[in-house]
């Protein structure tokens, strides 16, 4: 408010007595003077609400965008631990049969490796059995020795007559009649066969009765 040289008074910008009663003017800005435009500015709250409520929900939705797509990299990752678990599982399956192929293996050709070693032995024990019948005593403690020994490893000797008739281990080389008619038994060992671990390294020849 402002007073002039002719004893008015200015509010606002304006010039005049000052109202008497009410004031049923526009409201008007006292920064500037303007009237204001009670509608337009509603209008204009209302828009800015508006904005701002369009502001949130764009907030919500960016909030659940970023859940949803924290939520779908949780799941690829818990995808891709259950893969690498299993890609561990089958290599730790695979390793452990592999190991066990390999030991197998190994074991098949220490095997293979001392029954041929055996072998090539079976003519040294035929020497000496042949020494010994012709009766040379002084062979038969190192035939008895070495026999020991490789019995103990593993070797069996057959070389038993009069037991049933076994092509397995017997390899029948002579044949006589026998009385009766029971089944084939062996008459006569003429060489001694060998088993090595259960398994027939030689036949035994033998002469078969029946």
């Amino acid at each position: 408010m402002t007073g002039s040289s002719d004893g008015t008074t200015s509010f606002g910008g304006r010039s005049g007595p000052p109202p008497e009663g009410g004031d049923d003017r526009e409201p008007f800005d006292l920064d500037t003077g303007e009237d204001i435009d009670i509608e337009a500015e509603a209008r204009r709250i209302v828009a800015d609400l508006d904005a701002a409520s369009r502001g949130i929900a764009d907030l919500d939705q960016s909030a659940e965008d970023a859940v949803a797509e924290a939520v779908e990299i949780a799941q690829k990752v818990e995808a891709e631990r259950d893969e690498l678990r299993d890609l561990l599982q089958r290599v730790q399956a695979e390793f452990a049969n592999y190991k066990r192929r390999v030991d197998t293996q190994r074991e098949e050709q220490r095997a293979t490796a001392a029954a041929d070693l055996v072998r090539e032995l079976l003519p040294v024990l035929d020497a000496g059995e042949a020494a010994i019948a012709q009766g040379l005593e002084e062979v038969e403690p190192l035939h008895s020795q070495l026999l020991g020994t490789l019995e103990k490893l593993g070797l069996v000797r057959v070389a038993e007559a009069d037991v049933p008739f076994d092509p397995n281990v017997h390899e029948a080389v002579m044949h006589a009649e026998g009385e009766g008619d029971g089944e084939p038994a062996v008459g006569q060992v003429l060489r001694s066969g060998y088993l090595w671990n259960a398994k027939v390294l030689r036949p035994a020849m033998v002469q078969v009765v029946g």
